[in-house]
Order: structure tokens, then sequence, then C-alpha cells
């Protein structure tokens, strides 16, 4: 199917306007009646050429017809007028005069005359002049306001429409409803099979919304008047349909259903493969969720966008909460990028203990946002934005700058024997850029690598295990010393687990919140520490907060305490007053070591 089975051409002149302006009666009479002749009925006649502007906005033909030499107000005044007013601007104008010197022409042209024709008319030039003009406007028309892979209306045109049917709703408060649909198939199709099979794809798509949304009675005037369905394609993988005057909200949720169903029936045959498409929709109303045709696009987009986060094929109503916080992330993100080169980032630092001697043996550095205007931020805030953006890398190297600095600090004070550990983001690791970046500061700070703990998390290692291995051989190359953060979340074969140069294991806070109530915790728990320290690894407990879970992981042999029960993250000079004034020996109790 081609994209001409959906928008038919029809004749050049078939309901074209025509407007004349001329001073003289007579001259647009003899006009009309060579134009009706023609075929084109549609004719309007100004012989005031003072009030021609008005006429022309009023009317807005298709092709004008105009006459230079005109007492009062000139072809010449008029023609700039029209190139001028927005509206009008790209209106076809061929200009009628009985001058023949090159000066008129040249100025009729640069004013932005588009034909001529010399007084007096010869009937069949002024036929085949309209017929080209319109013919060639025709085409521009279908440029600028239709898909041409699809002969749906596409954005540009799809906008004014919504927006001529909000006008016309509002006053009234009637519900108008937009669908927003979203296919990645369109793009992945393009990758892979290449621009031909997307764009038969697309044309597919497009026939089956059409068979959709119009019953079979009207498809054939629809494919003659594809603008008339509120129907186009908004994007290289989007399409959009207008619901006027809804009922009830529940109205576009049966439509968006019979959509889904309609596109994932059966899948698309397309060069030979078969594409199963996973469609997104997003439902936006008016007035409530806008009330201009970008408005309710922009919520539409954004509903389509929450049910892409799910990862499968829906479709989401828009909310007011879901605009707020997307304007709230996007504000956070642009103040974010600030905020990194004002320097508003901190680093703070979370003790962790010795279960056996109750001694602080280092930290793990967290970063904080100092926010100039909602004060000390948490990474949950800002982190998942800046892994969005590829901030993340840029906050990363901070975080090495500066825990390294302020380690190079603490050794020249005297507060040996010390680990920090820094977190490695996916993006850092993957690239290869953390080693070298590394390399760097330790030379900088001349700070001795074995103070440096590296934390990565299991599922970062189990993406690529030869690449994660590689990194990881070249960072113990360095001296710095190893952690596996979050062990327990990512599935990894315990084959794999033998192989990476760790030092340190870290037992994930989920499995450590339940205890000691939870059996099956306990039992996954010991087993991590009898794993770690089978294969010559410390064993890390994050998230401990109470007493209770101290006691039994200390049953279990843990050899590091982690948690809120002792500490929280502090900033510098609190974690400086911790390993100099105080310890945890009094929640560290002697314990027997027991089966549990």
């Amino acid at each position: 199917m081609s994209g001409s089975n959906l928008m038919t051409m029809t004749t050049p002149w078939d309901g074209a306007l025509v407007m004349m302006v001329d001073d003289e009666s007579m001259m647009t009479d003899v006009i009309q009646t060579h134009l009706e002749d023609a075929g084109y009925t549609r004719f309007v006649a100004c012989n005031d050429p003072r009030e021609a502007v008005q006429l022309i906005r009023q009317h807005q033909p298709d092709v004008l017809l105009l006459d230079l030499m005109m007492p009062e107000v000139s072809g010449f005044d008029i023609l700039q007028a029209v190139r001028a007013d927005e509206l009008l601007q790209y209106t076809p104008v061929i200009v009628l005069t009985a001058a023949s010197d090159p000066a008129t022409k040249l100025r009729a042209l640069e004013l932005g005359a588009t034909e001529f024709l010399s007084k007096p008319v010869d009937s069949s030039e002024l036929v085949l002049r309209v017929r080209n003009t319109l013919a060639f406007k025709r085409y521009q028309d279908r440029l600028a306001n239709v898909d041409l892979v699809t002969g749906l209306p596409n954005r540009e045109r799809f906008t004014r429409r919504l927006d001529e049917t909000l006008q016309h709703a509002l006053p009234d408060q009637a519900m108008i409803g937009l669908l927003h649909l979203d296919c990645e198939q369109f793009r992945q199709t393009r990758e892979t099979l290449g621009p031909r099979a997307a764009d038969t794809l697309l044309q597919k798509v497009a026939q089956c919304l059409i068979n959709t949304v119009v019953p079979p009675q009207e498809r054939e005037e629809a494919a003659l008047n594809p603008e008339s369905l509120g129907l186009a394609r908004v994007d290289s993988q989007d399409f959009a349909l207008i619901l006027p005057e809804l009922a009830q909200a529940e109205d576009a949720a049966t439509l968006a259903k019979d959509v889904i169903q309609a596109l994932t029936a059966a899948p698309f045959q397309i060069d030979g493969h078969d594409i199963f498409l996973v469609p997104r929709l997003g439902i936006a109303l008016a007035p409530s969720d806008g009330q201009t045709a970008n408005g309710l696009l922009k919520s539409a987009d954004l509903a389509c966008s929450k049910v892409k986060s799910h990862g499968k094929s829906g479709y989401e109503f828009f909310s007011a909460e879901l605009t707020a916080r997307s304007i709230e992330r996007l504000t956070l993100t642009n103040q974010l990028r600030v905020g990194i080169q004002r320097h508003e980032l901190r680093l703070h630092y979370q003790p962790k203990v010795c279960m056996r001697t109750g001694r602080i043996l280092g930290a793990e550095a967290l970063v904080r946002w100092q926010h100039p205007d909602h004060g000390l931020l948490f990474p949950g805030r800002f982190v998942p934005l800046a892994e969005e953006t590829g901030l993340i890398v840029e906050i990363g190297d901070w975080v090495t700058q500066e825990a390294c600095r302020q380690m190079a600090q603490w050794k020249q004070q005297g507060m040996r024997d010390l680990k920090v550990s820094i977190n490695v983001a996916k993006p850092q690791f993957d690239n290869g850029h953390f080693f070298q970046y590394l390399q760097k500061v330790l030379a900088q700070t001349q700070l001795p690598p074995e103070w440096l703990m590296v934390e990565v998390t299991e599922s970062m290692l189990v993406s690529d295990v030869s690449w994660a291995l590689k990194q990881m051989n070249d960072l113990q190359g360095l001296g710095v010393r190893l952690s596996i953060d979050d062990f327990g979340t990512g599935y990894s074969s315990l084959s794999y687990l033998k192989k990476f140069p760790a030092d340190e294991l870290k037992i994930d806070r989920s499995f450590i919140i339940d205890l000691p109530g939870q059996n099956k915790d306990q039992a996954i728990v010991q087993t991590v520490v009898s794993l770690g320290h089978s294969l010559g690894m410390q064993v890390v407990a994050e998230g401990v907060e109470e007493e209770d879970q101290l006691r039994v992981l200390q049953r279990m042999g843990c050899d590091v305490l982690q948690g809120f029960l002792f500490s929280k993250a502090v900033p510098p000079q609190a974690f400086e007053a911790l390993v100099l004034g105080s310890s945890a020996q009094a929640l560290i109790k002697p314990a027997e070591t027991a089966s549990v």
C-alpha cells in the first residue's frame, strides 16, 4: 500500500477559490466568465482596491489575480501587504498588467509576484496559468501538510486541526480526547531491515489505525480526505488521534484498547519478517490536561512516556501530578548541571566498623548535593537524573577526585590504616574511563592506592564478564582494593565470582532488613558470609539498624558493620571526630559463634 492510497489527489481546480482585484468591474466579469467555462466555479471579485487586503484575509483564496495599475491603492501596495501578512504570505499571486517594461515586472517580482499575465488577457493562457499555479500550490501544500510516507496529515497540519477543534469545543466545555501512539518497532525496523521496510510498516500501521477508528462504510470517503479522520503521523514513530466531544473518559480508554488489540492481533509481515508491535498509548483530555494543541500533545506524550517506563504495551491517562513531576525533574536536571560547576556537591562518609573490636576501619564515601533552595539532597533525588543525562560520569569523576584529596589530607594528619570506598557508576566502568581517570588522580594526590576501596555492583560484573574481569584486573594492578557491592541481587554464577579479584563482599541491605525474623534471609546471609570467607574476602553487612541484626550477624561471623546503628554518613569533620574520639565498642559485645 502506498501513501497515495491514503490520500487521492484531486484535479487542480477542484473546489479552488480564485479571487481577482481590479478596479474595472467589466474586466473581473470577463475573467470570471473565462474561468467558469473552464470549471472554476468559486470566484470572488473586488473592484475597490481599498478593501482588497481585508477581503483577501476574509476569503483566503487559493490564487489571487491582481491588477497593478489602480487608483489610490496600487497592485504593488496590495502585493506588499499580502507578502507581509503571516496568514496570506504564501498565497500565489498572478499579476495582470498592460505594462511590458522590465522595471514594472522586476518590481512586481521583488515584491513576490508568482506569475504574469499581459492585458488584454488571452482566455486559454489565463486558464493554463491558473491551472499550473494551483497545481504547484497543491504540491506545496502537500509537502507542507502531509506525511509523504503514510499520506496522513503531518504534525504541523495536525496541530492546526487540533487547535481549531479545541477553539470550537472549549466555550461549551465539551471534552476532547487525544491519543498519542508510540511504537519503538518503527525505529528498530529501520535499523535492522532498512528505511524502505520501515516505511512499509508505517503504511500498514496507518491503514490498520484507519480500519480501527473508521466504520467500513466510511473508509472510502476517509481515503479521499484523511484529514477528516483527525489522525496524523506526528513524529518518526508516533501517531496521534483526535477524539472530539467525548461523553466520558472511559470512551477514550475503550478506543485505546481497540487500537492495542488491532496492532497486536498478529505480526506485521515485512520483507518476509514477522514484526511484533508493542504499542504504548498516552491519553490526554481537554480542557483539564491542556487547552491548546501544543499543551494537549505534550500531556499525551508524557502519559505515553509513563507507559514506556513499564516496558510493555498498554495505555495511561495524563495527570497533573505527572506534569508537575516532569517539570520538577527538568528543572532539577538543569540545576544539577549548574550545581556541579558551582561546587555544590558534597561527600559524606559512613563508617565501616569491625564487628569484633568496634574499631572504625574506614568509610564509604557517599555523594550529597547542597542545593541552594532545597537544602541537602540525598542521591535518590538526583543520581537517577544524572544517569539519564550522562552527568553521572562527571559526578563520578568529582567523587573520585574529592575522596582521594580528602584521604591524602587525613594521611597527613596521621589518620592512618583507614580505607575509604568509592562507588563506580556503570558508564564509568563500561567505557574504561574510570581506570584511566583514577590512575591520574592517584598520581596527583600521591595517595597510597591501598587506602582506596573501589566498589562495583554485582550486576555490573555479570553484564559482560570478560570485560569486567579485565577492568577488575587493571584496577587491582594499580594497588587499590576491590569490593563487590549489592551482592545477592545480580544472579551471578559462582564460577564467575571466584575469578574476580575482590577483597570485600558487601551483603545487600535487602537481606539484612528482616533479620533476625526471616529464616530464609538468615540462611542467605549465612551462605554469603561463608562464601566470602572461603574466597578470602572480608564480608560487610550494609544497612544494619538494630542491635538484634548486629547480634545475629556476629554469630554468623560477619566481619564489618555499616549502618545507622552506629552512624549515618557524616561530613568529613564529623567523621574525623568519630575516628579520633569514639568507637563502636559499646555496641560490640562478645558473641559466641553459633549456627543460626
